[in-house]
């Protein structure tokens, strides 16, 4: 990489491309990461912990992960928990510079990727549990069990490790602009090669892929739920729209503007102009995508009626909330009613697994 020609934004962790060599100069870019993305990056900090911390406890201790469904849950909010746990050191640098060393700048770049990765899985897992479970209800119950669940999510882990390998080897600990970054490094005879595919395998295995699974099983499951008579159906599909919609509206900005930087040429954006305001806009997007790990533990976990009512039970035992008196409004029938997953009197499958 040409160093002395090599300008950044400053580096936004979660990616894993460095941008073309150019003669700008991007202060403008700077100056919005040194004084905004330590506050976001706290604050998804904070509401992605709380959040999957919560998910992994009533799974753990109400729960008991009986099914395949709360075993996929758990790994989700494992992997949330690892995108967001790096993110005080990357606010820190955004603010300041890289204090922590090589060895950290590849340790904390492979846990986010692995997060990044994992998470997109297992969304996918999800939905495709969710597939099987109302479109498929009777070889699910052969394949919605807890040992495939075990054994798909280890599978799951390694694929992400492996898809998270590039990143941990070219971050690394570099001296840009008068201060010391994490960022990657490719060879420079093969520094566009890499940056293209790694751009092109985060939009696949980030927004193409996920999306794809979720039109294909989602409109299988809404045709399946619309024959039937049930009066939770209108429900169901309703949360289905909410998912498939936040999940575009949370990480496609960020694909596409990661395709116009990483093809700068190609869309005839490398004046200095374009490059400065794609390097914002990317910081933008990027902190919007981070932003729907928070938003995971609601329409995965909390949007169920039994999740809801474990989720009370703790905050009454436990925590003992002046309000948590009002926690009867966020359920609608009985426990024992909700924890149904298979009705064999009418020998159809019942919402659990949408709601």
């Amino acid at each position: 990489m040409d160093t002395a020609t090599h300008t950044t934004v400053d580096d936004i962790p979660t990616t894993e491309f460095d941008y073309d060599s150019s003669p700008c100069t991007d202060t403008k870019g700077q100056k919005f990461a040194s004084h905004f993305l330590p506050t976001l990056y706290t604050l998804v900090l904070i509401f992605g912990m709380l959040g999957n911390a919560l998910v992994v406890l009533i799974l753990i201790r109400y729960k008991k992960l009986k099914s395949m469904t709360d075993i996929y849950l758990l790994n989700l909010a494992i992997s949330d928990l690892l995108f967001v746990v790096s993110l005080p050191f990357w606010a820190y640098s955004a603010a300041n510079e890289w204090i922590f060393e090589d060895a950290m700048c590849k340790i904390l770049s492979g846990i986010y990727l692995i997060g990044f990765y994992s998470g997109s899985f297992f969304i996918i897992l999800l939905t495709i549990d969710r597939y099987l479970a109302i479109v498929h209800a009777v070889f699910a119950l052969k394949a919605r069990t807890v040992v495939y669940g075990i054994v798909t999510s280890v599978v799951t882990w390694c694929v992400a490790i492996l898809a998270s390998i590039p990143g941990l080897i070219f971050n690394k600990l570099q001296r840009e602009d008068n201060r010391y970054r994490c960022t990657l490094n490719f060879p420079h005879e093969t520094h566009a090669n890499w940056n293209q595919f790694l751009t092109l395998k985060i939009n696949l295995i980030g927004l193409v892929f996920p999306m794809m699974v979720m039109i294909f099983c989602y409109a299988q499951i809404i045709v399946t739920l619309m024959r039937r008579r049930n009066d939770k159906k209108n429900k169901a599909v309703r949360l289905i729209f909410i998912i498939m919609i936040i999940y575009f509206l949370f990480w496609a900005p960020y694909n596409i503007v990661l395709l116009l930087q990483t093809f700068q040429t190609s869309f005839r954006l490398d004046n200095c102009y374009d490059y400065s305001n794609l390097g914002i806009a990317l910081q933008v997007t990027e902190i919007l995508a981070m932003a729907h790990c928070c938003i995971n533990p609601v329409i995965y976990a909390f949007a169920g009626e039994k999740f809801r009512k474990y989720t009370c039970i703790f905050f009454q035992k436990h925590i003992a909330f002046p309000l948590s008196k009002h926690c009867r409004f966020l359920y609608t029938e009985p426990l024992e009613r909700a924890s149904s997953t298979y009705s064999h009197s009418t020998g159809e499958q019942d919402l659990s697994a949408v709601l």
